[in-house]
């Protein structure tokens, strides 16, 4: 199988190390989105379009560029995938390899792999013409996606302003229309310290919490699951992390847990919180609700009956529109008037994992239906 300007452009961007600074140790020089920013502005800019950096954080910047229609535009495309990756715990996971048929390496799937898909798409277009007559296309590389999403956030407060983005991650080519929402809790229930040999002098916080989680992971997870959306099944509850106590003979005074909690659309942040407190009232359980996450991560749900949208989709030969259970930009400029989809070459089972891959032949149908849909623009 020969090399494709595809898989080139994806070999370029897996070697350059792109790991979102807040996975990375504190003070190391070589994370953060700079490298494959600037390579990118290069690139995109060799091929004549107007490429721009807009600063988010110092030293992190989305970069922008735009193909300018032939006349006046009248509608904008946005191509938005994110530039930052996880962790890299191998440093051989930034050496990209070829093996039956797949393309391994740090972001193959999540998401470099639709960064090369939608940029040698838009080149295409740029250099082989002819370009759109009415509708400009814009490709936006988000910085921090998988943290806390501010470069969305950064674009959506601009008010840049869009008549559908799509938004690259794995979806195994399948338009995706729906994805759920995600709170973060911090529980913290409190006690009183004492000898561990004189326990009955003491209150365990680590049992009170114990019997929280088991209640959580049990009948609240079992409350979830009576709630349903039609793409999204239904909501989930996962006790992530807990900490309490400082040493084996000393019974604990305070211990923490996090919880995720995924959301469906007409979910909110407050409504969960006032759930969980409800939850913990009735079965008279006592603990502090606090957050982990400064800013709302909310669910995905765009309308279908969308003329842009259901132009894409029939571009891309689905009838009916998918749902995913993860959290992307997609829903930040949702949230800002901006109708999104998400869709991409790759499975999402392949992002994060230790050796992260791609199938190429996926990435090759990603970029020629994304090459199909922007030339078929008016």
């Amino acid at each position: 199988m020969r090399m494709t300007k595809a898989e080139k452009l994806l070999r370029e961007l897996i070697a350059l190390p792109s790991v979102n600074p807040a996975f990375a140790p504190a003070g190391d020089a070589g994370t953060g989105e700079k490298l494959v920013g600037e390579f990118l502005m290069a690139t995109l800019k060799r091929s004549g379009l107007d490429a721009q950096r807009h600063p988010v954080f110092p030293g992190r910047e989305n970069i922008v560029a735009r193909l300018i229609p032939r006349q006046k535009p009248t509608r904008r495309i946005l191509l938005a995938p994110h530039l930052d990756t996880v962790g890299v715990p191998d440093e051989t996971l930034l050496r990209p390899i070829r093996k039956n048929g797949r393309l391994y390496g740090r972001g193959a799937c999540d998401t470099k792999g639709n960064i090369a898909a939608m940029v040698t798409a838009l080149l295409s277009v740029a250099q082989a013409g002819p370009r759109p007559a009415r509708t400009e296309i814009v490709f936006v590389g988000l910085v921090d996606e998988e943290y806390g999403q501010c470069g969305s956030r950064a674009l959506a407060a601009t008010g840049f302003k869009a008549d559908l983005a799509i938004v690259g991650e794995p979806t195994q080519l399948r338009v995706v229309t729906a994805h759920k929402g995600d709170v973060w809790l911090r529980l913290e229930t409190r006690g009183k310290s004492a000898h561990g040999a004189r326990p009955e002098l003491g209150r365990n916080a680590v049992h009170a919490m114990a019997k929280i989680v088991h209640l959580l992971e049990t009948e609240y997870a079992a409350q979830l699951r009576r709630r349903r959306h039609p793409l999204l099944g239904h909501p989930t509850v996962n006790v992530g992390s807990i900490a309490g106590g400082t040493q084996p003979n000393i019974v604990p005074a305070h211990c923490a847990v996090g919880i995720d909690r995924r959301t469906l659309p007409g979910e909110t942040e407050t409504s969960v919180r006032q759930e969980v407190r409800a939850f913990l009232k009735r079965h008279r359980q006592s603990a502090n609700l606090g957050n982990a996450k400064t800013a709302e991560c909310l669910p995905l749900d765009t309308p279908l009956d969308l003329r842009l949208v259901r132009e894409f989709l029939q571009c891309v030969g689905q009838t009916k529109a998918a749902g995913v259970d993860f959290f992307c930009d997609a829903a930040v400029l949702a949230a800002a008037g901006i109708p999104s989809v998400v869709f991409g070459a790759g499975n999402i089972a392949q992002a994060h994992t230790a050796d992260e891959w791609i199938s190429l032949r996926s990435l090759e149908a990603g970029t020629r239906i994304l090459a199909r849909y922007l030339q078929s623009l008016p």
